[in-house]
């Protein structure tokens, strides 16, 4: 007991070091230290792949995804090898803002079903053993939602105060999500997002006397709002979902110096899922991971950042995503600082791991998708980190088989770029509409790539080395080696500024895996000591790395473009 505390101490401690280190990581050690957070147990090696359901099947040829459409193609999820799916919003709604705008909690939007399709959904994606995860979206609504319409008269009613209203319409605060003169009542409303979705009011965490209309957060009418959002999760729960992904989870309270009192209404949610869905699982957009992973959610998002892929800086810089300024780590140019990246992931690893996972995202409906002109191989390598990272992956539809970020594209539903350009239909043959929809082309969603080679699933499922299928061998990676569960050790090897490759360990008890990168166009060389003995190393992915012993420890030339997964046998 007392190595195994004095190990985890090191290793806590280790990764604390790393966090701060500038430009080269100190000598590191491999423990196999196991730190296994509460999660439900299926969790650990699993991979979620998200659908978007206008563009993923069109059932009905009115050029619009729709739930059957998703249980026709759930053959060819499970082939994926995934195990759960998370479906963007698929409630009914004005569809201002692609359907996160929600004009009733309880119903499905029609252009994608009923409730009962919804319900069958989840049946038949159980029967192929896989989770569904739906999307809770409760910081906002639709501003054609009954409830805000009801706060919008000047008569009182029991939703006056379920969303966040001066007393005058001539004042407001600052910022500028205010919106002015709306309605009969005399005020100003807040919205969270856009100007058609109006804040929930979960009151303020340091309400101002001055300013009447910043509740409490134990204010009645406060209390009310958050009892019908716990039913509202309650009720998509008992129709047979398996969990939730979180819309701006740290956008509740108002007011707040930390995230104190968000906080305390998703360790409540946390604790009735504990109770009576202790399978369920729950993950937050916050990318802050500190916050969401305190008692609230087993998993959270690193993304929204800097570090990973930051939009809106102009000195940003992106690991992933090209559509940012900046360099990516993943571009063959070789420009990227992947030093950047660890010390901001480090520092929130060292401080979470014991209580949940950091997801990295493959991709997703807001950000571009990770073919902005890249390679097979390019977006392999890509899969692959995220694939072998700690944590929980989420792979989004038609990264798997490489769809093409698209520019010039109407901007539907809020979906400004980079959105409109990664939400394109899902590619499945090469006939009419790419075997999206049977409907004529002017009536899709979103039109399809064009481009004569546009990658679909057909094209794709008997070539061995496809996209598709290396993907595929990833996965199964995923779920067979221990060292690469979502909690086993996670140790940088050879992590230099500006430099090339990246070298990683994974370990579970004698379990170790070594992880190189080299995306640049030009050969890369590292050499580091290896905590571990080792009899030889078996390649279960990626190219060849020429390893010898060097004078510093191991040494590995890699070749441009190029990763390698290595068991260590000892």
């Amino acid at each position: 007991m007392l190595l195994r505390h004095c190990l985890q101490t090191f290793s806590t401690l280790f990764l604390a070091q790393l966090a701060v280190v500038a430009a080269e990581f100190p000598f590191p050690m491999i423990t196999g230290q196991d730190v296994i957070p509460d999660c439900p147990r299926w969790v650990d090696h699993a991979v979620v792949y998200q659908i978007y359901p206008q563009t993923f099947y069109d059932s009905n040829g009115d050029g619009i995804g729709d739930l059957p459409g998703i249980i026709a193609k759930l053959d060819y999820v499970k082939s994926l090898g995934v195990d759960a799916i998370w479906l963007n919003p698929f409630f009914d709604s004005p569809f201002n803002d692609a359907g996160y705008d929600i004009r009733n909690y309880y119903r499905v939007a029609p252009r994608y079903g009923t409730n009962e399709d919804a319900r069958r959904l989840f049946a038949e994606a159980h029967k192929r053993g896989l989770k569904v995860l739906f999307d809770y979206v409760i910081s906002y609504t639709a501003i054609d939602n009954p409830w805000f319409v009801a706060s919008t008269r000047q008569e009182p009613s029991p939703y006056s105060n379920w969303y966040i209203w001066t007393d005058n319409a001539w004042k407001t605060e600052r910022g500028n999500l205010w919106v002015h003169g709306y309605g009969q009542r005399n005020g100003n409303f807040l919205s969270n997002f856009y100007w058609s979705e109006p804040a929930l009011n979960y009151g303020y965490g340091r309400p101002d006397p001055a300013k009447p209309w910043q509740l409490p957060t134990n204010h009645p009418d406060v209390l009310a709002l958050r009892a019908e959002m716990k039913k509202v999760m309650r009720f998509w729960m008992d129709l047979g979902a398996d969990g939730f992904r979180a819309d701006m989870a740290s956008a509740l309270v108002k007011g707040e110096d930390v995230h104190h009192d968000t906080k305390g209404y998703w360790q409540e949610v946390r604790q009735i899922l504990r109770q009576d869905y202790p399978e369920a699982f729950i993950v937050a957009e916050w990318s802050a991971p500190k916050d969401a992973l305190d008692g609230a959610f087993h998993a959270a998002f690193l993304h929204w950042m800097e570090s990973f892929n930051d939009l809106d800086q102009k000195e940003s810089w992106r690991i992933l995503n090209g559509m940012s300024e900046g360099h990516s780590f993943f571009d063959r140019e070789g420009q990227g600082d992947i030093t950047r990246f660890l010390r901001q992931y480090l520092d929130d690893l060292s401080a979470t791991r014991a209580k949940g996972y950091i997801t990295l995202p493959l991709g997703n409906h807001d950000i571009a998708r990770l073919n902005t002109n890249r390679t097979v191989d390019d977006l392999e390598m890509i899969m692959a980190f995220g694939l072998t990272m700690p944590g929980v992956p989420f792979l989004y539809y038609g990264n798997e088989i490489g769809m093409r970020q698209l520019d010039g594209l109407p901007q539907i539903e809020g979906a400004y770029k980079p959105r409109a350009g990664a939400r394109t239909p899902m590619q499945w043959t090469g006939g009419k509409n790419l075997g999206f929809s049977s409907a004529e082309p002017a009536q899709l969603y979103l039109p399809v790539d064009p481009a004569a080679d546009a990658p679909n699933v057909a094209a794709e499922e008997n070539d061995s080395d496809s996209l598709l299928n290396r993907v595929r061998r990833l996965i199964r990676l995923k779920h067979t080696e221990p060292a690469l569960a979502a909690y086993a050790e996670f140790v940088p090897l050879y992590a230099k500024a500006s430099a090339y490759p990246f070298v990683y360990a994974r370990a579970s008890g004698d379990a170790v895996l070594l992880v190189v990168f080299n995306p640049s166009v030009r050969p890369a060389s590292a050499e580091f000591p290896l905590s571990v003995t080792h009899r030889e190393f078996q390649l279960l992915a990626g190219k060849p790395v020429t390893i010898t012993d060097g004078p510093g420890g191991l040494k590995m030339d890699v070749p441009a473009v190029a990763y390698a997964i290595y068991r260590v046998a000892k």
